[in-house]
């Protein structure tokens, strides 16, 4: 028997069922990532991340065919609860259902709510060799502009941007199960020209990169663009990583060696060829070599030659200097990382080399005195990691020629199924060079820093949890806005209360005190502590199926010397629609601010078009909104929208230099469309 309309009503109901799959899916998503967004200093390394965690949503990993390189791209995760993940299957075998995770010692309730979204049971079917050859695609384009027009778009003489307004960002991603992956990224920055000027071509930026896996004894083979991610990022680490935070997981870094690039953060990555091979059965070696060439301020000597004192890793050309500095600097980067892995122990060694086309000196600045001279620079490293019972020790060291050394070691403990604590100790000279290296500090570099940190995550109770941390840290020479040694700690505290699904209360408080100079102008400026705390009340509710809201307000204080204290504050009210059955979603924000300057500004994640999210500054005196739209078209296609404003009531002009506007307004739009087949 037939129905009529059978054939258009199929196709509708599965595309519901779709859409309210994805919209479950997309909201667990945004809670993970909102979590951790202010510990991410560059909105890139976390679209990389979220780009990852999309990937899994929609093709989620096989528990029984996991790997620990999988397992540690879910942050979330602490390295004792993926050993202990694997020593569960090696002594009851394969999971038969997602809940089983219940059974892993260390995965508690939240753990296996944030994991579930990504991860799946399948039954072992043999392979379908009519879905074994073929592969996932991904086109995303993204268009963005402000509205207002800035100076350096006047018509003004002297400095301004080369290109116009708009940003561009285009996307394409290829997979083939674990077996093969095409990466391909074209952006171009406001202000940047557009088949002119110096790109005559198109885009200002493209990365591309195309990866084979599992090849006999070759585990990966890279061409293109790159990443390498090895012990605590203290020798050699590129691509996303987290800072200092609350979350006692994050804190002990999880490598994943090779791998290719995606994010279209401009800097942070290699150009060239790696490769990584099973030299025995727990004994992996790769291989890299790279060719790229940087941005830098150069400068002509008398005999003709250039030097330099640091490199540009902002990937702007929007300007003619800025266009002059771009690719000035020629880098070739080459070596090798070995690494051993057993059930509860991992070692590893790195060893690179780094040749550049013009020579680095130090500059005339105090802080700059053990800065790298020379155009060769060697880095080794030594990592480790071991297992013992419920402590998890970790650390690596680290040696640059020339240079000093770099030290950091860490242990990680399950006290109890509800108690989590870390500890780590660190100690960079103030000699160490490294121009790739992330490892955990207050500092941007892995020098010229000693410090301990500690923290605790402790389940109070089904509906209650608490975290701290506390970091103390100390500068045993200059810094840059610090002529002297100094030293200052920094301490956190979180409370949490969750009762049902429906709803969440978190109360945070964060001090940190630190030394700067009084002032400028003397050969070595006077320095006075400077001291700023954050109080926030957050709620998150979900009132019905379809709405959520989520209110936060903040204070700041903040006091330099014996100066007035700056106090601040930002209430904000967010409101999401999300019908689990319909094509259409959107969430608005409308927040209140007022910091006395940009010093005791606050930082708070914003939702944007997929994978564009991050952290809005909130410093001045004024009225923040936005407003998201999303529509499904279909299975394969989807956009989204999105308008943000900030008002400032009694003030002229907004932005300073080439980024100023007449008027008290700055507003932006974004347009994207991803179509997946």
């Amino acid at each position: 028997m037939s129905f009529p309309g059978y054939g258009i009503l199929l196709p509708l109901v599965l595309c519901c069922s779709c859409t309210a799959v994805f919209a479950q899916q997309e909201a667990q998503l945004k809670k993970i990532v909102s979590s951790i967004a202010e510990t991410f200093t560059e909105q890139e390394d976390l679209a990389e991340l979220t780009e990852r965690l999309s990937f899994y949503l929609s093709h989620p990993a096989d528990l029984n065919r996991i790997t620990p390189e999988q397992l540690k791209e879910f942050f979330f995760l602490s390295p004792v609860q993926i050993s202990n993940f694997f020593t569960h299957i090696r002594i009851n075998g394969k999971f038969k259902d997602v809940l089983e995770l219940q059974s892993v010692e260390g995965f508690d309730l939240s753990v296996i709510t944030m994991l579930t979204p990504f991860v799946t049971v399948k039954e072992d079917q043999g392979i379908d060799f009519k879905k074994a050859g073929k592969g996932s695609s991904e086109f995303t384009l993204r268009y963005g502009q402000l509205l207002e027009t800035q100076k350096g778009y006047s018509s003004q003489s002297g400095s301004k941007y080369t290109g116009g307004p708009e940003r561009l960002l285009l996307q394409y991603r290829y997979k083939l199960h674990d077996r093969a992956a095409f990466f391909l990224t074209a952006k171009k920055d406001a202000g940047e020209s557009f088949f002119s000027g110096n790109n005559k071509n198109g885009f200002d930026f493209i990365s591309a990169s195309l990866s084979i896996g599992k090849t006999g004894r070759f585990k990966k083979i890279i061409a293109g663009d790159y990443s390498l991610q090895f012990g605590q990022g203290l020798s050699l680490w590129t691509g996303s990583s987290f800072g200092k935070g609350e979350d006692v997981a994050g804190v002990a870094k999880k490598d994943t060696g090779l791998k290719p690039y995606s994010s279209a953060n401009e800097y942070s990555f290699f150009r060239g060829i790696g490769v990584t091979y099973n030299l025995l059965k727990s004994i992996d070696l790769t291989s890299f070599i790279s060719f790229r060439d940087l941005d830098a301020t150069l400068t002509k000597t008398a005999d003709g030659k250039y030097t330099l004192s640091a490199i540009n890793t902002s990937g702007l050309h929007r300007t003619v200097t800025e266009n002059e500095r771009k690719g000035s600097l020629g880098l070739l980067l080459y070596g090798l990382a070995a690494t051993y892995s057993s059930n509860n122990t991992d070692l590893g060694i790195t060893a690179y080399r780094s040749g550049y086309q013009h020579e680095f000196i130090t500059g005339n600045q105090r802080y700059k005195q053990y800065n790298f001279s020379g155009r060769e620079l060697t880095n080794l490293g030594f990592h480790y990691n071991h297992t013992f019972r419920n402590i998890y020790f970790f650390g690596e060291v680290a040696q640059s020629i020339p240079g000093g050394a770099a030290l950091l070691s860490g242990a990680m403990a399950s006290l109890s199924p509800r108690i989590s604590t870390v500890l780590l100790f660190r100690d960079y000279t103030k000699e160490h060079i490294s121009f790739y290296s992330k490892a955990m500090g207050e500092g941007t570099t892995a020098a010229n820093e000693k410090g301990i940190y500690g923290g605790i995550r402790i389940s109070l109770s089904k509906k209650w949890s608490a975290a701290a941390y506390g970091d103390f840290f100390w500068f045993p020479w200059a810094k840059y806005r610090i002529d002297e040694p100094s030293a200052g700690y920094e301490l956190s505290g979180r409370l949490s209360f969750n009762p049902d699904k429906t709803f969440k209360a978190l109360l945070s408080w964060k001090t940190k005190h630190n030394e700067q100079n009084a002032g400028s102008g003397q050969p070595v400026n006077p320095v006075v502590p400077v001291r700023k705390d954050n109080y926030r009340l957050e709620v998150h509710w979900q009132t019905s199926r379809k709405t959520t809201l989520q209110n936060r307000f903040e204070l700041t204080l903040y006091q330099k010397g014996n100066g007035n204290k700056e106090y601040g504050y930002m209430f904000y009210q967010d409101v999401s629609y999300q019908p689990m059955s319909s094509r259409f979603s959107g969430n608005l924000r409308l927040a209140f601010f007022h910091t006395p300057s940009y010093n005791s500004r606050i930082y708070a994640y914003e939702d944007d078009v997929l994978h564009g999210s991050g952290s809005g500054v909130y410093s001045g005196k004024g009225i923040r909104s936005f407003l998201n739209l999303s529509y499904t078209l279909s299975r394969h296609l989807r956009v989204w929208s999105r308008y943000a404003v900030y008002l400032y009531p009694g003030e002229t002009k907004t932005g300073t230099g080439l980024d100023e506007i007449n008027g008290n307004t700055r507003s932006d739009i974004r347009l994207q469309i991803r179509y997946r087949f």
